[in-house]
């Protein structure tokens, strides 16, 4: 037995009313016919009712032209979906140029991270490389003039803080030596035990010097000759206050040494004693090498700083680059859904126009006038029963009964009902 499918569709032209009527007379005349020849036997119903079928089948398959009206919208569905195919082709085309076209720009700034990172790395060797005004090798240099900025500057605390108690506030003694009575490695804490003026005064003269030091720095950022006059004058100043602290130090030397015939101490006393240019050396030299140090690191502190400004730079750009990858990964992610979108609809298409391609290439059985045909044949079979079968009125009942179940697994083994207005029926093949 062929096993039908259904599809909706609509015939266009129903047939002609009276080639019906005709059609409906004969079926019910074969049916009173065969009812007579086979006594009304329900099992003899049923092969009947398949033979039927099968002669409505090939009649319906000699209806070239109702077939082709019945086929029509499948026709119709299966050019539409051809061009929904090759629409989506299309469309599938442009997708994957697009993703292409979003992995290019996503190698392309990789590689411009690439670049950045490689250039962080290189802009302390060679950064005229990359038109920066820096020097190479700015960060050892000012690591270098840090490490000897450093002692530097412990010396000057220890020696301000020990002369300047010296010239101002110790009793000297005359059984001291030079270096005891010009350095004392106790000068801090006997200056804070003499009193808290005179602590606060030896510990923060240093400062002044290392300030009048740094104003040298500033003034000499600025090339000019006004400026060039200011830092002469900051080491003249420098100078003098060195050379005030030497000649303190020496004049309470030479009172705790005096003799009675020895005369008053002078200027040129203090000149003509090599502690007091020792002392003024020893500050003022260490002093001037200082403010060198300090100049040049700081400077090399500036190199650095661009070199350190350009580089993080880079690194604001790499991380804008990175965020902008972001966004482009999400783009790649949306066009990817969308292509996996059209490949599903694609498939979808093409599954469907197979569908209709068995269907155009198989034939088309209507329902509706089958169950017609089917139930006027039926009715001439149970007509015979009823009128010319003699048996008793029961038996009677019970075969037209066991007729009528007939027909319905009949119309329900072919994919038939009664109520089948527009469906139309496809045998496998």
């Amino acid at each position: 037995m062929e096993q039908p499918q259904d599809e909706d569709v609509e015939l266009k032209e129903p047939a002609n009313e009276e080639n019906v009527e005709v059609r409906k007379i004969t079926f019910h005349e074969a049916g009173f016919r065969d009812g007579s020849r086979n006594s009304g036997s329900p099992l003899a119903l049923s092969i009947c009712l398949n033979a039927i079928y099968a002669k409505f089948q090939n009649e319906e398959k000699e209806l070239v032209e109702k077939q082709k009206q019945a086929k029509e919208p499948y026709l119709n569905e299966k050019s539409e979906k051809e061009i929904e195919i090759k629409a989506l082709a299309i469309s599938k085309t442009n997708k994957e140029e697009q993703i292409k076209t979003v992995e290019g720009n996503i190698r392309l700034v990789k590689d411009t991270i690439e670049d950045l990172k490689f250039e962080i790395n290189d802009l302390v060797r060679n950064p005229e490389k990359y038109h920066i005004s820096a020097s190479k090798g700015a960060s050892t240099k000012f690591w270098i003039g840090l490490i000897i900025l450093l002692p530097l500057s412990l010396y000057l605390f220890t020696f301000y803080i020990s002369t300047s108690y010296s010239a101002f506030f110790k009793q000297f003694d005359a059984t001291s030596t030079v270096i005891m009575n010009i350095l004392d490695s106790k000068a801090f804490e006997k200056a804070w035990k003499d009193g808290g003026l005179e602590g606060a005064f030896v510990t923060f003269i240093p400062f002044v010097f290392l300030g009048l030091g740094y104003l040298i720095h500033m003034f000499g950022e600025n090339k000019s000759w006004k400026n060039y006059t200011k830092i002469g004058l900051l080491f003249l100043t420098t100078f003098i206050f060195d050379a005030i602290l030497a000649y303190q130090i020496e004049e309470s030397i030479y009172k705790a040494n005096r003799e009675i015939d020895s005369l008053p101490f002078n200027l040129w006393i203090a000149f003509s004693k090599i502690q007091f240019w020792g002392i003024i050396f020893a500050g003022f030299v260490v002093y001037v090498i200082w403010g060198v140090v300090f100049d040049f690191i700081m400077k090399e502190h500036r190199e650095k700083d661009k070199i350190k400004h350009e580089q993080q730079r880079r690194q604001k750009d790499i991380q804008i680059h990175k965020d902008r990858i972001t966004d482009i990964e999400g783009q790649k992610e949306i066009l990817i859904t969308e292509l996996a979108n059209i490949k599903e609809s694609t498939v979808k298409a093409e599954g469907r126009i197979i569908e209709l391609q068995r269907i155009i290439d198989s034939v088309i059985i209507p329902t509706k006038e089958y169950v017609l045909y089917a139930s006027e044949y039926v009715k001439g079979w149970i007509t015979f029963v009823s009128e010319k079968l003699r048996i008793s009125q029961t038996e009677k009942n019970n075969l037209q009964n066991d007729c009528i179940a007939c027909y319905h697994e009949n119309l329900k083994n072919v994919g038939a009902s009664d109520d089948a207005q527009n469906a139309v029926y496809l045998p496998a093949l």
